[in-house]
């Protein structure tokens, strides 16, 4: 049975993610989202410390934004010794915090891009030592597709001991800033969704191109790309996993990157929420306005009513969150639980931080305050990795038990 407290492991972890969120994070965030695509250099700091607890093994399964595939060693009880609080658990507490922060700087982290987790998903061991350290952006959305990442078109093409990508791809994360990206694409068209693959390719390899960077509503800390690939050759080793197209299996290599990476967009939904809920709740106890837990809501001021309300929607999306990641250290299959994760959580962030700015009236409207900022960045969360709609779909389709063909 899951333990809905903080693993005893964990706490010393999350308590630095937590120091890291609100002395370095906190007090350059309104800096760096006034300056967009300037580069966080305060960060190269921040990741040589986290260089450091790793050499250590202070900070052992767990990244900033990417997790591990060894899903952890403890159990969580002696009387469960096969319950265990690994990798998983460990990165969306952390993550939960450090976006506690600031989102956009939590996703400019050297070395700790969405692709790192796309590799641990994927890779073979020999890979996983290969790429260890890298920092890897993730490239799948492309100009005629968003959620649908079926629908790829960029090609990768062998040619002797290396495959030559062509096509585009767009709104890619750190995509200019990092050392590589992993690039989804498909090794044959008629094959369909069993053919795409991921590649890792290094940055200035001739053929790949960052065209542009795109200007956002949030999170304008991070960098985010469009890069064309021309004829780019990559070495056929740097295909993530089995070249094989393997029918039966389909998509579901591809789709264990999402079972990773979902909830932890999840995490830094409920982060950025948190930080929200917890300067209103400050600004509203200035304002006068007190909130009882051991009265009835109705019985209460509006606004206190109302908080109440958005807690109770943010904790949903927390345990989701906690659930899809412990089932993941537990060697359970979480496709299910990573899509209801990353639905609530992301509905809910949007939801609390936008309301926050609401009870808080000028305040919360005015750049006097972050919050009007984290209801800019929480948007994201709500987008990317599989938009609120895709993962209903997902959903429902697991519920029903249907394939992908059959529920549209």
């Amino acid at each position: 049975m899951i333990n809905l407290e903080t693993p005893k492991k964990h706490r010393a972890l999350i308590d630095q993610a937590h120091q890291v969120a609100m002395n370095m994070l906190r007090p350059i965030s309104r800096k760096y989202d006034l300056a967009e695509h300037e580069y966080p250099k305060e960060l190269d700091m921040l990741a040589a410390m986290i260089d450091g607890l790793s050499d250590s093994g202070a900070s052992e399964g767990a990244g900033a934004t990417g997790v591990r595939r060894d899903n952890g060693d403890d159990a969580a009880s002696k009387d469960a010794p096969s319950v265990k609080n690994g990798a998983n658990l460990a990165s969306v507490l952390s993550v939960a915090e450090m976006c506690w922060g600031d989102t956009g700087l939590l996703l400019s982290m050297p070395r700790q891009g969405l692709g790192n987790s796309a590799i641990a998903s994927v890779a073979d061991d020999e890979q996983l030592e290969r790429f260890k350290g890298t920092w890897a952006a993730m490239a799948i959305t492309e100009p005629s597709f968003g959620s649908d990442s079926a629908a790829i078109s960029t090609t990768a093409t062998k040619d002797g001991d290396e495959y030559v990508l062509n096509g585009e791809k767009i709104f890619v994360t750190s995509g200019e800033r990092a050392d590589s990206v992993v690039v989804w694409a498909t090794l044959d068209k008629a094959a369909g969704r069993a053919a795409i693959k991921s590649f890792v390719v290094t940055k200035g390899t001739p053929g790949m191109k960052v065209e542009r960077l795109e200007h956002k509503l949030g999170i304008r800390a991070s960098d985010t790309a469009v890069i064309t690939f021309t004829d780019c050759r990559v070495p056929a080793a740097n295909l993530l996993g089995s070249p094989e197209v393997d029918v039966k299996q389909g998509f579901a290599g591809a789709m264990a990157t999402f079972d990773n990476t979902r909830p932890l967009v999840a995490s830094m939904a409920v982060g950025c929420a948190r930080a929200s809920l917890d300067l209103t709740r400050e600004l509203l106890e200035q304002a006068g306005v007190t909130i009882d837990y051991d009265r009835p809501a109705q019985t209460q001021h509006a606004a206190a009513a109302k908080f109440i309300q958005l807690e109770a929607d943010w904790e949903a999306g927390l345990l989701l969150t906690l659930q899809a990641a412990w089932m993941a250290d537990n060697r359970k299959p979480n496709s299910l639980e990573a899509s209801m994760a990353k639905a609530k959580a992301g509905r809910v962030g949007s939801d609390v931080t936008l309301s926050c700015v609401e009870l808080c009236g000028t305040l919360g409207y005015s750049e006097a305050e972050l919050l009007e900022k984290w209801a800019r960045d929480s948007k994201i969360l709500d987008i990317f990795e599989g938009t609120q709609q895709i993962q209903q779909l997902i959903v429902a389709r697991r519920i029903l038990g249907l394939s992908s063909s059959e529920l549209k």
